[in-house]
């Protein structure tokens, strides 16, 4: 009896054998997330471009590196309303060579930001790569004294970079400021801002959302890939922030949202575009403690 049944045996035996097995998931398969490498809020289940500030999202949240910023200035002792040849090199901080490759941020390869001790002086210009993978640029400053620089890029491969350093020009030094309050609507060239924020009184270390009322509202146009660009800067110029619009649709009304890191007075620069027309306005913002 046995020996009938064992062949029937090894032929269920090789049928089993024979039934595919599931693969157990792989944790690699998982649904990738695409992030803007700027605005790390920003998130998608598919590639695309930023809503926000435009630029191209990447698979996975990469890990932030920051990268060394060399400048050099030609000649090496400034002086206001001469000109001053600016040199910047970028090196990786793990191969140590020059990075000669470098990604688009709104527009361009390289934002630069001047402003002055006093903060009466802001300046956003754009530097231009050569073969070798430097930036240059030249420029007059207008007064004697203490500059802080911001350098914005992105290098190929890497993470969004935002810099600074310090420069000095020849002569008296002006007195560090003490800034008063200003929150006063603000004209420029061809449009007034009205900021309007909430907190009406911003708390470090919290959000505040900062409303921008335009006026007049027809016209206006992206700028540099954006709806507006923020750039806010401590009294002492410790703390330096650039920022770009939270919510804006190309109507009258421009929402930042910042997180000021402390208490005290900030000089917030915002610049617009209408009818082909940069405009630039300033506030004084004062930031308190939570209580």
């Amino acid at each position: 009896m046995w020996i009938r049944l064992l062949p029937a045996l090894l032929a269920g035996l090789l049928a089993f054998q024979e039934v595919p097995i599931a693969p157990k998931p792989d944790a690699d398969d998982k649904p990738v997330e695409w992030v803007c490498p700027m605005d790390r809020d920003v998130r998608t289940k598919a590639p695309g471009k930023c809503p926000r500030c435009g630029m191209a999202l990447v698979a996975g949240i990469p890990d932030f590196l920051e990268y060394k910023t060399v400048m050099r200035t030609t000649p090496k002792k400034i002086v206001p309303g001469a000109k001053t040849a600016m040199t910047f090199e970028v090196v990786n901080p793990v191969s140590r060579k020059r990075v000669t490759e470098f990604d688009i941020v709104h527009e361009k390869l390289f934002h630069l930001f001047l402003v002055s001790r006093d903060l009466r002086f802001f300046a956003h210009e754009h530097p231009v790569l050569d073969q070798a993978g430097a930036f240059h640029f030249d420029w007059n400053f207008p007064q004697t004294g203490m500059y802080r620089v911001l350098t914005d890029y992105y290098p190929h491969g890497g993470t969004p970079q935002l810099n600074t350093s310090t420069l000095f020009v020849a002569g008296q030094a002006s007195e560090p400021v003490k800034l008063a309050a200003d929150l006063a609507p603000q004209k420029s060239e061809n449009v007034s801002a009205a900021l309007t924020m909430d907190p009406p009184e911003p708390i470090a270390g919290f959000k505040t959302l900062l409303f921008f009322d335009l006026t007049p509202g027809d016209g206006l146009e992206p700028y540099l890939g954006a709806w507006g660009h923020m750039l806010a800067a401590s009294e002492d110029l410790v703390d330096m922030i650039h920022n770009h619009p939270f919510l804006a649709d190309g109507g009258s009304r421009v929402q930042f949202n910042l997180i000021f890191p402390r208490a005290g007075m900030y000089r917030v620069w915002v610049q617009f575009q209408r009818k082909g027309v940069v405009n630039t306005v300033a506030f004084n913002v004062p930031v308190v403690e939570l209580k």
